[in-house]
């Protein structure tokens, strides 16, 4: 298995600089990195300084609640597009799902796909497994088939508990074939990453993708 190519090499410290994200974008060119995945105050940067390198740039919205309302996380979305980014990140409304107010969380993820789609760019939509029920993440996923989402990610690394070979093939389990899973949050060894691979992620989400491949 060469790992490299499932990476997302992350950085979303609320105190990063642009030297670090610079190191990270050097990182992923010289590893081959799938994508790196970068505050969406640096996408410009982030464009800019993997140009013609073939890894991606991914950004995170609604990062990390999820909260905000639908039109202001649409507008980030095509901000970030604008901005270059290949990959949108979006964090559902947590506190929707939590009060099931199922037609307000579809409508949420519908919206930010379409704006993401309609220019042609790839959407992962960030759960946060970790302070779900899994009849939760099993409705999620229902609603994620429906709207064709591109991937489902597990989790911000900020909020509960991060990815887990259980939690993966629960969602494999639950997800269409067209509907990819990215394992993110506490992903820190290739022992755990091969794993998570194994159980059915097509990516990775870390910030220690160096460790990963080493």
């Amino acid at each position: 298995m060469e790992l490299a190519s499932y990476i997302d090499h992350t950085i979303l410290k609320a105190d990063c600089t642009l030297k670090q994200i610079e190191t990270l974008c050097k990182e992923a060119k010289s590893n081959s990195f799938a994508a790196v995945c970068v505050p969406p105050y640096y996408v410009k940067d982030a464009v800019r300084l993997l140009e013609e390198s073939g890894v991606k740039v991914a950004t995170v919205v609604g990062f990390p609640m999820g909260y905000a309302h639908t039109p202001a996380k649409v507008e980030e979305v095509k901000r970030a597009v604008d901005e270059g980014a290949d990959e949108i990140d979006v964090v559902v409304n947590i506190c929707a799902i939590k009060n099931g107010n199922w037609s307000y969380v579809k409508n949420d993820i519908e919206s930010m796909t379409m704006a993401a789609h309609l220019r042609g760019k790839i959407v992962k939509i960030i759960l946060e497994t970790g302070l779900l029920k899994r009849t939760e993440i099993a409705e999620i996923c229902r609603l994620c088939n429906e709207v064709g989402v591109d991937f489902v990610k597990t989790s911000t690394g900020l909020n509960g508990s991060g990815a887990s070979v259980d939690i993966v093939r629960f969602l494999k389990k639950n997800l269409n074939n067209s509907v990819k899973i990215c394992a993110s949050g506490g992903i820190r060894d290739a022992a755990k990453a091969g794993k998570l691979v194994d159980a059915g992620a097509a990516r990775l989400g870390s910030s220690s993708g160096l460790k990963l491949i080493k």
